[in-house]
């Protein structure tokens, strides 16, 4: 059975998150992007963990439903602050259970460390060795992931916090690590390049902070195997039931090249090495992002593929392209009258961005747009590289009566790039994530209101 799941997202009751997560809006929002299987996030929370017991049943095979049939399982992310090797560390692990007790045990264990009620992805001043012995020493069948290992501050391989190596962060309990999640700014193929990672299952998750589809989701991992709980923690330490990823390019990611967001500097691994690592315009340190990381543990060239490699396939989220050709901001109620026309079609996101065919969707998106989307399938699409904070900007090379009008080129966001950064279409960088989801509500409340019910 395919299984689209996306495992790491959060509630609620995590910093920089809507307000709006609820069971029912990620349930909905989910199926309208093509996910079959989510993680509940934030099992840690009790106002979550309550609001979890109170909607989702258990019926012993560890994949939890909800009232109107859909499935989760029960997820949450931990941050451990601590000091390794004379250096500070900051790394963030998503956590798999397979039922209620186990996590109540793993909420009474960390009790004894700390505070749940303040956060949903709780800090720990203890190292990640002690995180996966406690993990273990509770229940075998808890599944320890790092998250986003390649993300600058909070990752394992991250430039600022980070380990050179799984066995350096973990010692002896690497033996218990059997994943790894690639994050939006590294897709596998530049895993590849690190014999090292070989053992490790490559997966991907969206990490997402709201449930509007173009977060939820924007990275998935499909699973061919049945509705268990140990199917899935099988395939995910064996690879066996494992079918691909989805991924978004990884220069759309926002830490794939090396920068400077205040001064809008965005340079390559060659281009940082020779300005030694600072900004060039205001003599700063650089924020080292992921490209740069694996050319230094790399040790294979680009390009090369694993013989027993996970297939995965490289997109960008529908509404951003719309977006991108429309010249409307992401947010705004004629991108998601388009985006909600097509998905209506062709059944969800992943639907129109994978399986549609060429002349259907072309005749139904119109010329420009089919076209930026059979791009983007082909893997044909222009990315400038995010860096520092900064989401990359897609540049779909379209022909039709937008392109005349001078917008098939550019998003919107590449615009606010000009003028001193954009984290996405009709945002600026230095809005706070609070204030973005609050705007993206409000703005979409009325259209969704209307159209949804």
């Amino acid at each position: 059975m395919r299984i689209v799941a996306d495992l790491q997202i959060h509630s609620r009751f995590s910093r920089a998150t809507s307000s709006s997560i609820t069971l029912k809006n990620l349930e909905k929002y989910a199926r309208l992007k093509g996910i079959s299987l989510l993680g509940t996030g934030d099992f840690t929370h009790p106002e979550w963990l309550k609001e979890l017991k109170g909607e989702l049943t258990e019926d012993g095979s560890g994949i939890l439903t909800s009232r109107s049939g859909f499935k989760f399982v029960l997820q949450g992310e931990i941050s451990n602050i601590y000091t390794q090797d004379g250096r500070g560390r900051r790394i963030h692990t998503l956590l798999l259970a397979k039922s209620f007790d186990v996590v109540e045990h793993i909420n009474a264990a960390l009790l004894r460390k700390g505070r749940l009620d303040y956060d949903g992805r709780p800090m720990f001043g203890f190292s990640c060795i002690e995180l996966v012995e406690m993990m273990k020493g509770i229940d075998q069948d808890i599944e320890v992931i790092p998250a986003h290992v390649w993300t600058p501050w909070f990752g394992l391989f991250g430039s600022n916090s980070g380990f050179d190596s799984v066995e350096e962060c973990f010692r002896d309990q690497a033996k218990h690590i059997h994943a790894l999640e690639t994050g939006l700014s590294s897709d596998p193929a530049m895993n590849w390049r690190i014999s090292s990672l070989d053992k490790y299952t490559l997966v991907s998750n969206s990490d997402a902070h709201s449930y509007w589809p173009w977060r939820l989701g924007r990275e998935c991992t499909v699973f061919d195997i049945k509705w268990s709980y140990d199917e899935l923690i099988r395939a995910i330490r064996t690879k066996k039931g494992l079918a691909e990823t989805i991924e978004v390019d990884p220069h759309y990611g926002k830490y794939h090249y090396d920068g400077h967001r205040d001064c809008a500097i965005s340079l390559s691994p060659d281009e940082t090495k020779k300005s030694n690592g600072m900004c060039p315009k205001c003599g700063r340190p650089l924020t080292i992002g992921v490209q740069y990381r694996v050319e230094q543990l790399a040790d294979r060239p680009e390009g090369y593929r694993p013989k027993d490699a996970v297939p995965f396939r490289d997109l960008i989220p529908l509404s951003e392209i719309i977006s991108a050709v429309d010249g409307s901001p992401v947010a705004s109620k004629k991108t998601w009258a388009a985006y909600m026309e097509l998905v209506g079609r062709f059944g969800s996101e992943f639907g129109v961005m994978l399986d549609a065919d060429e002349p259907e969707l072309k005749k139904a998106a119109g010329g420009a747009l089919g076209e930026a989307i059979m791009q983007t399938r082909r893997q044909e699409v222009e990315i400038s590289p995010g860096y520092d904070g900064v989401y990359g900007v897609p540049k779909f090379a379209v022909k039709g009566p937008l392109a005349e009008k001078g917008r098939s080129g550019n998003s919107t966001r590449e615009g606010a790039d000009k003028k001193g950064g954009g984290k996405g279409p009709g945002q600026h960088p230095k809005k706070s994530p609070e204030k973005e989801m609050l705007r993206e509500q409000k703005q979409l409340q009325e259209y969704f209101r209307m159209h949804q019910g």
